[in-house]
Parts: C-alpha cells; structure tokens; sequence
C-alpha cells in the first residue's frame, strides 16, 4: 500500500538545496510512521479502513508497524531530509507480521468491512511474486514537503539495490495518481484489486536493470 545509486547519507541536488537519505534504525522508527501517517492521511484505502479521523490517528501508525515495521530491524527503512519523507522496504524472505495484522483488524476496523478488507489482502497474496523479491509495504511524503522529487530519491536508492542484487520488486499501489511514478521507475501494472467497498488497488513489479555504462 503506497503514496510515494544513493549510499547512507549521500547528497542529492534538489534546486539549491541537498537531499540527504539515511538508513533508519529503532531510533527513527516514530518519526518514520509519523511522516507516512501524514502523508497517507487522504489515501483511499487507508480512509476506507479507518474513516474516522480520530480512528486513523489512533490506529493506523499500528498498522504501519505490523505491515512495513520489519524494515527497521533489517535496515532497510529510509528517510531523507529530517524525516520529510520515507519508505519501508521489506527484503528477500521478510514479510509482514500477519497474524498480528489480523488481529489489529479485528478489533479496529469496522466489523461492516471485515469481509471485504480480509479479502482484499488475500488477492494481494495471490499477487505477490513467488521467486525471492524486494517488497515495498509503505512509501510517503509529508503533503508539506511533496513535489521536491523525494518520492523519486527514495524510490532511486531502493531500486539500485534491487538491480544490483538482480532481483524484482513490487508493490501495491492504493492511489492511482501515484502510478505514474512507479512506472517511470519502471514497475508494470500486474491488475486490480479489489472486493466489495474497498477502493482498487493495483499489484505492480519491476524486473531489475541491467547496469548501464
């Protein structure tokens, strides 16, 4: 589920100012989910799960720790500029915690779209590659900082390790105005998802790059 080679704490020119991506641990982990709830506050499918303005607030930083939480301990969260944006990436192997999310959902999520939602993350599981891939849970933007290219940056530093290891990536994206973005990344449109009221979502992978040059 989304909004939106580099080494640690390299400098990217963004107009006069330098875009700095570093590697989160534990340390990083509140400001992290901060940042991405801010930035996936008007998402479809986020306000699908929780309407509610004070639902959202209270329960859906817990869905970001359960879905996109494991990167911490794997180093592979990032986030660029004091926390202006970030991404969780999930290697090889690394997968959600879901019996966890399950019973978030159960006690948090409205029992009139339990159904619905248990079935969408179903179809997501039919969708993820079989062969070992790098998983992109969550990526965001503080809407105070959004069209600076950091969504870019942060895609551009995952991706390099994704082509330098030549292994695909994927994700779901759950706003269609972001796919643009992933396809100049080069991810491709898999299909839809979708069940009863929930908003589509759209699989997407990208095989690696060859190394140019």
């Amino acid at each position: 589920m989304l909004v939106e080679t580099l080494t640690n704490n390299s400098a990217v020119r963004n107009g006069s100012s330098p875009a700095f991506i570093k590697t989160a641990g534990t340390s990083g982990k509140r400001q992290i989910v901060d940042v991405i709830t801010l930035a996936f506050a008007t998402d479809p499918a986020a306000r699908w799960m929780y309407p509610n303005s004070q639902q959202y607030l209270e329960y859906f930083p817990n869905f970001i720790r359960l879905f996109g939480g494991k990167a911490f301990e794997t180093e592979t969260a990032y986030y660029i500029n004091s926390f202006s944006a970030a991404s969780l990436w999930l290697p090889p192997g690394v997968s959600s915690d879901e019996d966890a999310l399950v019973a978030l959902f159960q006690n948090t999520v409205s029992k009139d779209i339990q159904d619905d939602l248990f079935a969408v993350f179903e179809q997501m599981g039919e969708f993820h590659p079989r062969e070992p891939h790098w998983y992109l849970p969550l990526i965001g933007v503080d809407p105070t900082r959004q069209n600076k290219g950091y969504g870019a940056m942060l895609m551009q530093h995952a991706l390099a390790v994704c082509d330098r290891e030549r292994m695909p990536a994927y994700l779901e994206s759950s706003n269609p105005r972001n796919i643009t973005l992933y396809q100049r990344h080069g991810f491709e449109i898999l299909g839809t998802i979708q069940a009863g009221s929930s908003p589509p979502l759209f699989p997407m992978r990208r095989k690696p790059r060859e190394k140019v040059g």
